[in-house]
């Protein structure tokens, strides 16, 4: 990524293609990320591995698009990235095709002249009194 900016676009093609070489190369080695599900991943290798196994079977047929909200400089070499994100599954998810709306945001820091991800968050949006997913509107 040249700039915090290229995030979420990055982020997609690399989904959409479904490649876990192009994925882990957003991440700083000693990155985090928390997925939807609330599990924590210490690690690029870790957290390739943890999109790896959905990409060979629920997902390998999803496709991701994003929608920046905002990108805010914390000084020259790290930034936090918010974006919308719609997952949209085929045929290949136990429960077929379907969509799923989340808000990621992202820590990106400059090493070396090189954007990467530092930590990530994915949360799933659902209604806090049932727990039903909903999309945004």
């Amino acid at each position: 990524m040249i700039r915090p900016e290229d995030a979420p676009q990055a982020f997609a093609d690399a989904w959409n293609a479904h490649d876990m070489a192009a994925l882990g190369a957003l991440f700083h080695d000693d990155a985090t990320f928390v997925n939807r599900f609330a599990t924590f991943t210490r690690g690029r290798d870790a957290i390739v591995a943890l999109h790896r196994g959905i990409h060979e079977t629920v997902y390998r047929d999803s496709t991701l698009t994003n929608e920046p909200i905002e990108v805010r400089p914390l000084g020259e070499d790290a930034a936090i990235v918010q974006f919308w994100s719609r997952l949209a599954t085929g045929p290949a998810h136990p429960a077929g095709p379907h969509q799923v709306d989340t808000l990621l945001l992202l820590v990106l820091t400059r090493r070396g002249g090189a954007w990467a991800i530092q930590a990530g968050e994915n949360v799933t949006l659902s209604n806090p009194r049932t727990g039903e997913p909903v999309l945004r509107g």
